[in-house]
């Protein structure tokens, strides 16, 4: 694609938005307020708004590769708390998708350079699920696996925050970790018991 292309895009689609709404921009420019907050992977084909059937202002959006949230990050740690001390969204949702490309990396034992230290967060995951995981026969399936398991684990992460638990306790912030199957278009919830997890790790990472 010419990035000429690109540009002219977006006036059309200036125009498009104007044509049904001619206060769009104006409304847009009024500020945010999302009832979401989504991390998801930097993947070109997961688009979060697109996918989640929302549109400019519905959701607050986080991407990395694999849809990692670790606690060292500070990136990934200031976007929450922005979004549930600021924004005071209602849901933070961490969204993985089949055929995810970093946590395909993590399966394998090749050396890929500057990614090793952001891959060793997916190979932990693999360590605390190996016994699950190696009595999968099948590759694909014990990749897709890891891929759900690697998501619920982020969902953990979260939920490990001073941000996160402050949230459920005084708003009733809910924790949901979903999976997108790029074959189907479907999302897919994992169905995280957030409360149960924070009840199972409270004696450890519990904050007041």
């Amino acid at each position: 694609m010419k990035l000429n292309k690109v540009f002219e895009n977006n006036k059309e689609w200036i125009k498009s938005k104007l044509d049904a709404d001619a206060n769009y921009f104006e409304k847009l420019d009024r500020g945010q307020k999302p009832e979401f907050l989504f991390i998801g992977c930097s993947d070109s084909r997961v688009t979060a708004e697109e996918l989640m059937g929302l549109g400019p202002g519905d959701v607050f959006v986080h991407r990395n590769i694999a849809n990692m949230v670790i606690g060292t990050d500070l990136n990934a740690m200031s976007v929450v708390e922005y979004a549930v001390k600021h924004l005071q969204v209602k849901h933070v949702v961490v969204c993985g998708h089949y055929g995810c490309g970093g946590v395909k990396s993590a399966m394998q034992s090749a050396d890929l350079g500057i990614l090793n230290p952001w891959l060793r967060n997916i190979r932990d995951v693999y360590r605390l699920h190996n016994e699950e995981l190696n009595k999968i026969e099948n590759e694909d399936e014990r990749y897709k696996r890891l891929i759900e398991l690697n998501t619920q684990e982020q969902c953990v992460n979260l939920i490990k925050t001073a941000a996160i638990q402050k949230a459920i306790r005084d708003s009733g912030l809910k924790v949901h970790g979903w999976v997108f199957d790029i074959k189907t278009g479907e999302l897919i919830d994992l169905k995280i018991d957030f409360e149960k997890i924070l009840d199972n790790i409270r004696e450890i990472y519990h904050l007041e």
